[in-house]
C-alpha cells in the first residue's frame, strides 16, 4: 500500500466514524469559497483533506466534534499495560496519556479496572481488561465470572484468551463453549475480543479459532497476548481478516512498538491495535 492508498484508507475511516456518530457528511463537491476557517473540511471536503495531506500537511484543523484524519490512528489503539509489576502510578500515567491522545481504550489487568473507570469516567476512552489471561486455561465458568466482575467494576471491553490446549486437541465443542461463556457474560454491555495466541497455532487452527469466535458472536478476534512466543504478524492479520470478513473486528497485538509496524497491521486488515508503545506510535 503506497502513501496515496493509505491516505484514502484513513479518509474512508474518518468518514465511516462520522457516519457512525450520526453526523451527516455533506457533498464533498460543495463549494467552500471563500474559506471562513469553519474547521469542517474533514466533514465537508474530504477530497481537499486528502490533497493537503498528499502535499505534505501532517495535521488538519477540525471543528469540535469532528474527527480529524490525525485522530484516526489514536482512536484505533488500546493503550496497554499488562505486565505483572505495573504500579498504581503507572496506571494513572496510562490513563492520563490515553485521555490526552484520545486512544480507544486502556487495557489493564482486572485489579486496576475500578481505578481506570474512575479516572476516565468523564472521557470517551474505554476501559478494557483481560480474562483467562495469559494462558487461557481457566475453566469456562471462571472466565464468565471474571467477565461479570470486570463489567461490574467498570470494564467496557473484555479481551479473553481462548482455551488453546483444547483447540490444539481439536476439542472444538469445549473451545466454542468457552468463548460463548464470555460473550454471553458480556450481554451486549461490553465488547468481546477473543485472543487466539496465533504464534502457537497452525494456519488451519487459526482459521478454526476465528470461525468459532465469529459463530459465538464475539466482536473481535485478537492475535496475541504479548506473553506468548510471538506477537502480531501481517500474515496472521490477513488470514484472520479473510476468515471473519469485514463485519467483525481484528485486533493486532504483541510486538507493535512503532508507527511502521502499526501501519503494516492496519494495511493487513487490523481495525484495532494493542500496544504499550502507543504514544511513540502516534508520534511516529
Amino acid at each position: 500500500m503506497d502513501r496515496e492508498e493509505l491516505i484514502e484508507r484513513v479518509t474512508r475511516e474518518v468518514m465511516r466514524k462520522l457516519a457512525a456518530g450520526g453526523t451527516e457528511v455533506a457533498d464533498s463537491s460543495a463549494s467552500c469559497d471563500p474559506c471562513v476557517a469553519c474547521g469542517l473540511c474533514v466533514e465537508k471536503r474530504p477530497d481537499e483533506v486528502e490533497r493537503l495531506i498528499a502535499s505534505g500537511a501532517d495535521r488538519i484543523s477540525a471543528a469540535t466534534g469532528v474527527a480529524g484524519v490525525g485522530s484516526v490512528l489514536a482512536g484505533m489503539i488500546d493503550h496497554t499495560i499488562l505486565k505483572p509489576q505495573a504500579s498504581r502510578d503507572e496506571i494513572v500515567t496510562l490513563c492520563d496519556e490515553a485521555r490526552r491522545h484520545a486512544f480507544a481504550s486502556v487495557c489493564v489487568n482486572p485489579t486496576y479496572v475500578s481505578l481506570c473507570a474512575q479516572l476516565l469516567r468523564l472521557t470517551n476512552v474505554k476501559v478494557c481488561t483481560v480474562v483467562g489471561f495469559p494462558l487461557g486455561a481457566n475453566r469456562s465458568d471462571v472466565k464468565a465470572f471474571e467477565t461479570e466482575r470486570a463489567i461490574a467494576d467498570g470494564a467496557q471491553e473484555i479481551d479473553m484468551v481462548a482455551n488453546i490446549g483444547a483447540l490444539k486437541s481439536r476439542d472444538h465443542d469445549l473451545v466454542s463453549a468457552d468463548i460463548r461463556a464470555v460473550v454471553e457474560a458480556c450481554r451486549s454491555i461490553a465488547v468481546s475480543k477473543v485472543i487466539i495466541e496465533a504464534a502457537l497455532l497452525t494456519d488451519e487452527e487459526k482459521v478454526v479459532a476465528c470461525q468459532m469466535a465469529k459463530a459465538a458472536g464475539a466482536d473481535f478476534v485478537k492475535t496475541s497476548t504479548g506473553f506468548g512466543p510471538g506477537g502480531a504478524t501481517g500474515h496472521d492479520v490477513r488470514l484472520m481478516r479473510a476468515t471473519v470478513g469485514e463485519e467483525m473486528g481484528v485486533k493486532a497485538a504483541g510486538g507493535i512498538r512503532d508507527f511502521e509496524t502499526a501501519k503494516e497491521m492496519i494495511e493487513a486488515g487490523a481495525s484495532r491495535i494493542g500496544a504499550s508503545a502507543s504514544v511513540k506510535i502516534v508520534g511516529g
